[in-house]
């Protein structure tokens, strides 16, 4: 007997993997905006239960379920029921300066894009992996998504073997699938120890915060917006396995940020010790970043004012304090 075709994704719902992490918790919350229903899948349900507690996660359009990363096989109960129009892939492991095992990382940030990705050939999904700037590496000049990588850490390396994972099956099957990279994204939720925690971190305890001279250029855009470009992404006419950089387009220094940061949030600028610490011999500095793939794509790019994007973290702190 010929095994049966598999069945065709219902349009409105979305697979949403790494729902607990920082961008993956704003997206679903634009993915729940539209109105569609959704699976978050992460590596404990009662996490994800808590983080969405309050969130419109009780009115039917929600599920959640627990998975392996590390075994992507564990997904295939999950999808296969839930039958997901697109899935958007926002697992990643090597963010956390704690997380440095190589297997981990093979698995989570290469393996799983791959699987992922001959899935949705299979069903006929489409798939919005997550890679990152990091997989650029020491490349120099402007970055288009054409430029030669040269990852230099654990992260890049196997983030880009992520990319180069679901590019060979997309171009081998034909399939609609495709990586959005990304740059700097700040917002709420961000994990403690980075650049915009500590310093709301330093409005709420008025101490110093140490810093380096800040003098490595970012292209720094807002999670709300970069949530928005994974959707008009997934919208988007992108040929099968596309790389697409997600991003504003415009370089700031690290320093810059903190220094309107701080104005926008009302933090003193004796607060902000530039050169206090040295610049981690892993931070990336690069070029600017070539956003013309996506325009073209969208007609679209995210808000570069960092005072804007500012303002409306400002906003969501005085409508949620402790989130």
């Amino acid at each position: 007997m010929a095994p049966l075709d598999p069945p065709a994704p219902i349009p409105g719902r979305v697979a949403i993997l790494g729902a607990t992490g920082f961008i993956g918790r704003w997206v679903a919350e634009a993915v729940n905006r539209r109105g569609d229903q959704s699976l978050l899948l992460g590596r404990d349900v009662g996490a994800l239960v808590a983080a969405y507690a309050g969130t419109g996660a009780a009115d039917g359009g929600r599920r959640f379920a627990a998975v392996d990363a590390r075994d992507p096989e564990t997904l295939r109960p999950q999808l296969d029921d839930f039958a997901p129009s697109l899935i958007l892939n926002l697992a990643g492991y090597g963010v956390d300066r704690g997380e440095r095992d190589d297997e981990t990382a093979s698995l989570v940030n290469a393996t799983l894009p791959r699987w992922l990705a001959e899935w949705a050939a299979e069903s006929g999904a489409r798939l919005v992996h997550v890679g990152s700037a990091l997989e650029y590496g020491t490349a120099t000049g402007d970055l288009c998504e054409d430029t030669v990588p040269a990852p230099t850490t654990l992260y890049g390396r196997t983030k880009l073997a992520g990319t180069d994972a679901v590019a060979e099956v997309g171009e081998r099957a034909g399939a609609r699938v495709m990586t959005a990279r990304l740059f700097t994204v700040y917002g709420l939720g961000e994990h403690a120890g980075r650049l915009l925690p500590s310093i709301i971190e330093a409005r709420q305890d008025g101490r110093s915060l140490p810093l380096t001279e800040g003098l490595q250029r970012r292209d720094f855009a807002y999670v709300e917006d970069v949530a928005d470009g994974l959707l008009r992404l997934a919208d988007a006419p992108t040929r099968a396995g596309e790389v697409v950089n997600l991003a504003t387009g415009v370089l700031t220094t690290v320093r810059e940020f903190a220094q309107i940061a701080a104005e926008v949030l009302g933090v003193a600028s004796s607060q902000l010790q530039f050169g206090a610490v040295p610049v981690r011999a892993e931070e990336m500095a690069h070029e600017p970043v070539s956003i013309a793939r996506l325009l073209a794509l969208t007609g679209w790019r995210p808000e570069p004012s960092l005072a804007s994007g500012l303002a409306r973290v400002r906003e969501r702190l005085a409508e949620r304090p402790t989130r």
